[in-house]
């Protein structure tokens, strides 16, 4: 059906915790192939990119936006950006940080617009907010409220056991929807 290139970073395994989930989540999908791309390796050379039919970007959220390393990795595109060979790919985004809050909609945000100047088509999480009601949990999926893309919350004091199993599922559905979107894109023929 299609390939997904999930590019991240992650300063210390949360946001890599996420990354491997989505890509659980694609990989789910009959005919699906993954790969998981670590920002910092892949900068150095954007174009082994070119083959994949959707990009997932995930970085943590520091001081409201991308980690620098993450920036990095966009800054190196601009070739690609020039010749605009990335344009009609699709794209999703996840971010992790320690605040509840955190400023993680405006990295999402940033994901996005890096993809629109790249003219990707953005794909969102799709999923209602799963702790907004009386007799929602954290144990929901979306338990952050996200709609742009996967948000997680993860303990500052704390390694991957600080993490929510409830963030991880939404990693997860993410990377699911972005390939059953994949599949209906390469379906219409455009």
């Amino acid at each position: 059906m299609g390939s997904i290139g999930v590019v991240y970073d992650s300063g210390y395994g949360h946001t890599a915790a996420q990354a491997r989930a989505v890509g659980e989540g694609a990989a789910a999908v009959p005919g699906t192939e993954v790969a998981l791309y670590f920002a910092e390796e892949v900068a150095a050379d954007p174009r082994q990119l070119d083959g994949c039919d959707a990009l997932v970007l995930g970085t943590p959220t520091y001081m409201g936006s991308g980690s620098a390393v993450f920036k990095t990795f966009m800054e190196a595109s601009s070739k690609i950006w020039l010749d605009q060979s990335w344009k009609g790919k699709l794209a999703a985004g996840f971010t992790n940080s320690s605040g509840h809050s955190g400023d993680k909609l405006n990295t999402l945000t940033q994901l996005w617009l890096f993809a629109m100047q790249h003219g990707m088509v953005w794909v969102g999480l799709g999923l209602p907010d799963g702790n907004g009601r009386s007799t929602g949990s954290d144990a929901e999926l979306n338990r952050l409220g996200a709609y742009a893309g996967a948000m997680a919350q993860s303990n500052s004091d704390q390694g991957l056991e600080g993490m929510k199993d409830s963030d991880l599922r939404t990693a997860a559905s993410l990377g699911e929807r972005v390939a059953r979107q994949v599949a209906l894109w390469k379906g219409t023929g455009l």
